[in-house]
């Protein structure tokens, strides 16, 4: 078979990587040579399930090294400007820079070397996506976060001077970076990559139209083509192959589809953590009788607006609940199930309880315990439910991913590249 050879970039947990590594067909298929990702429990989960090349660190550091000096110099600029209530701080800070540089510079040195170790066919990136989130505070380019993405240009640069550039795009991020900012964000991206010679395709893809996943879930997919051969043969995101892609779902259907994603085997007795209960959250279950002498202006009982098994509920803003109209969960988010507002809750045999982190992962498409692996331990010390909410959250939907990918070797094959 023909082999595609991928680099990730913000890799993750690996969503995007399954994702092309579950993607083939009778002639071709993708082979993972590198991911790139820098926190650290992430890295600890993507390694417990892949075994090509983890590039763990700041994809900034890894494709400039010299910048390790430049922040010594920033930070020296930074103390001779400060008060003398900050100088303390900023001082240990600098020394610690300086006592770590010939390591950190070696360090980084080498995954430098190693990410331009080889030319790759697909280069993908569900770069950071806080920056342009209805969630988040929407800053954009002002968000360092935001700034992120031109590291992929710069990569894409560096791999055509020293080799020849991927042959294929392909990113990920929320369905809001196209409205960002009246539009202008995105239109800086998509030039952005065109001057580096694709040409790109967009298109919000909604995860419970095209996958059995139950989950609500709507993503910008960018797909770049180098060759204009491969951009003319692609026609994924033509509407008549949309909405033969389609999946149309009953009811009854998302029903089952939430019963394999959903262990209703789990009792309050031994997972208690995941249960709400009033003596746990004493204002999701206020009576008839306490709501009259409270000061709050509507009523929240979870057993009593809880009611079908199923579905999916959400206590929205601490003021009401609401069940989700497309009998689907509604997006995972990067804080869910850590409690607050908007946390997902379902109705199970004994109770009313949040998901899971495994639920989390399930929602996105990881075979957790049938090939996938949810570490529990981290540095020898007990692996936090928190984080792996948060990797769930700013994961992709693999499903998804496997079927763009899959669709791009279609493209490749009709094009014999």
């Amino acid at each position: 078979m023909k082999e595609y050879k991928v680099g990730s970039l913000f890799a993750g947990v690996g969503g995007i990587c399954l994702g092309f590594q579950n993607a083939y067909t009778a002639n071709s298929k993708y082979r993972l040579v590198w991911a790139n990702e820098i926190d650290e429990y992430a890295c600890t989960t993507y390694r417990h399930n892949f075994s090509h090349s983890l590039i763990e660190g700041d994809i900034k550091k890894v494709l400039h090294p010299e910048l390790i000096d430049y922040e010594i110099e920033e930070v020296k600029k930074r103390l001779e400007m400060s008060n003398e209530s900050d100088k303390k701080k900023k001082c240990e800070f600098l020394i610690q820079l300086q006592y770590n540089r010939n390591e950190q510079f070696d360090k980084y040195s080498k995954l430098h070397q190693q990410i331009l170790s080889e030319p790759i066919d697909i280069l993908t990136g569900g770069f950071p996506c806080q920056a342009f989130s209805i969630a988040g505070e929407q800053k954009g380019f002002v968000d360092e976060r935001g700034n992120l993405f031109l590291y992929i240009i710069d990569l894409i640069e560096q791999l055509g001077t020293k080799f020849e550039k991927p042959k294929i795009l392909f990113l990920e991020n929320v369905k809001n970076l196209q409205a960002h900012d009246k539009g202008r964000t995105y239109k800086v991206i998509k030039r952005k990559l065109e001057e580096c010679g694709y040409t790109i395709f967009e298109k919000v893809l909604n995860t419970m139209d095209y996958s059995d996943l139950p989950q609500n879930r709507e993503r910008i997919y960018i797909i770049g083509f180098l060759f204009p051969e491969d951009a003319r043969n692609y026609s994924t995101f033509d509407p008549e192959i949309l909405s033969n892609l389609r999946r149309i779902k009953t009811p009854k259907d998302r029903a089952n589809d939430v019963k394999e994603i959903i262990n209703y085997n789990i009792n309050k007795i031994t997972s208690e953590k995941y249960y709400y209960y009033k003596e746990k959250y004493p204002h999701y279950f206020i009576s008839p009788e306490e709501f009259k002498t409270s000061d709050k202006e509507t009523r929240i009982n979870l057993n009593e607006q809880i009611k079908e098994m199923y579905q999916f509920y959400q206590c929205r803003r601490g003021m009401y609940v609401r069940k989700n109209k497309s009998n689907v969960c509604p997006t995972l988010t990067a804080n869910m199930g850590t409690g607050g507002h908007n946390v997902p809750l379902i109705k199970v045999n004994d109770g009313i309880r949040k998901l899971t982190p495994t639920e989390t992962f399930r929602l996105q498409g990881f075979p957790v315990d049938n090939g996938y692996i949810l570490p529990t331990k981290h540095k020898g010390r007990a692996y936090p439910d928190g984080q792996l909410y948060k990797q769930a959250g700013n994961a992709v939907s693999v499903p998804i991913i496997t079927l763009l990918a899959t669709e791009i070797l279609k493209t490749l094959e009709y094009s014999k590249r």
